[in-house]
């Protein structure tokens, strides 16, 4: 039980960092444009990769959703603040 919970962690970690690139681009485009929907979906194809070579199963994805969620916010937030 302790190993599933150090790799969910990992992977969770590790999603946050895919997402943080994605979300200081989709901060600069138009809200629901294609560009806003493709920097927010084209990580979850390496997300559902990397959760599937781990052995995770569908328990673990609402904590990988939390962290590409804060991954995706703390990117947004890093390019507002380059802005201001």
């Amino acid at each position: 039980m302790e190993k599933f919970f150090l790799i969910l962690i990992g992977i969770t970690i590790i999603t946050l960092i895919i997402n943080l690139p994605f979300g200081y681009l989709r901060s600069k485009v138009r809200k629901f444009s294609l560009w806003w929907f493709l920097y927010i979906h084209v990580p979850i194809p390496l997300i559902f990769i990397l959760r599937k070579l781990v052995g995770l199963g569908y328990k673990a994805v609402p904590v990988i959703i939390v962290g590409a969620v804060v991954g995706q916010m703390i990117g947004g937030r890093i390019n507002a603040d380059r802005i201001s």
